[in-house]
């Protein structure tokens, strides 16, 4: 039998404590090429220590919910962050650390436009799109060392959407 976790929105106040959500909040820092476009500005706290940034591309399977949850990952070296290249929902998971395990769960439901930078430690779920395509830009640690860590649950969790 798996526990539960009921979506919420994701919002930059609920997700404050892992990292930052990126998206469009308000008017731009700055209008740029030409008066064509507006800059928003250093969204993320890229802190990637020993290494530098690297950007990838990752083209995931679409996840169906409920889905099973039963590992979270997290990156002691270097933040991460995804940018969704669609304008299509996706699931996030994420737990504080709590002395090398994860604490709490908390399921995100990211909108179109919005993408997440998980800070250094920050456990979290595998990419999760909900259909396809699953592509997204990662900006993530590329260094010497090993920025990977897992943990696999003795009781998967259920994540669901939440009742309306």
């Amino acid at each position: 039998m798996s526990r539960q976790l009921v979506l919420q929105p994701l919002t930059a106040k609920a997700f404050a404590p892992f990292g930052e959500v990126l998206e469009v909040r308000g008017a731009p820092d700055k209008i740029i090429n030409q008066g064509m476009c507006g800059r928003h500005h250093d969204l993320a706290d890229l802190d990637f220590g020993q290494g530098r940034a690297g950007i990838s591309v990752f083209d995931a399977t679409p996840r169906a919910l409920p889905f099973t949850l039963d590992m979270v990952e997290r990156h002691p070296l270097g933040a991460q962050a995804f940018l969704p290249m669609h304008q299509n929902p996706y699931l996030v998971v994420v737990a504080p650390d709590n002395a090398g395990q994860p604490g709490p769960l908390q399921a995100f439901l990211a909108g179109p436009g919005q993408g997440v930078n998980y800070r250094r430690n920050t456990w979290h779920a595998v990419c999760c799109p909900l259909s396809a395509p699953g592509l997204f830009a990662v900006v993530d640690r590329i260094g010497e060392g090993d920025n990977l860590e897992e943990h696999w649950f003795d009781q998967p969790w259920e994540v669901v959407a939440a009742k309306e």
